[in-house]
């Protein structure tokens, strides 16, 4: 696994390449720090200390995570303890069972309990749940 750090004196951001998912949201939230055009792609004294740690605390995979230089050890990561069951169903939607929290794109909150269905096939009207389009298009998957 590649790891390389990149400081400003204050912080070390920590990247592990093979974790990234590439959900972009490092770059998209502060671009003068995160920019992979660049090389390297981490500028650390792009921005201050305070607004580095709160972008990299949004990586949802883990492929980033800082220290703070004075106290040499990484910040860990929440953990979440309560389980969640998830079930690729054949040819249908990714079916979730538990109690979820779903960000939307728009920024609100949807609160689904027990089983949550979403959209696999890209047709559903209802995105990003499932309304049974998946059946109609023929999806496979």
């Amino acid at each position: 696994m590649a790891t390389k750090e990149y400081t400003n004196g204050e912080v070390t951001v920590v990247w592990k390449s093979d974790l990234c998912i590439h959900s972009e949201r490092c770059f998209h939230g502060l671009p003068e720090v995160f920019n992979p055009n660049n090389r390297p792609w981490i500028n650390a004294q792009g921005a201050p200390t305070d607004k580095i740690v709160e972008q990299v605390s949004k990586c949802p995979s883990g492929a980033l995570s800082y220290y703070l230089n004075a106290d040499g050890k990484p910040v860990a990561r929440e953990v979440i303890t309560e389980e969640q069951i998830v079930e690729v169903t054949p040819n249908g939607p990714l079916m979730v069972y538990g109690n979820l929290k779903v960000k939307l794109t728009d920024g609100s909150e949807a609160t689904k309990n027990k089983v949550t269905a979403f959209c696999r096939c890209g047709g559903s009207s209802n995105k990003p749940f499932c309304d049974g389009t998946h059946k109609k298009i023929g999806f496979v998957g």
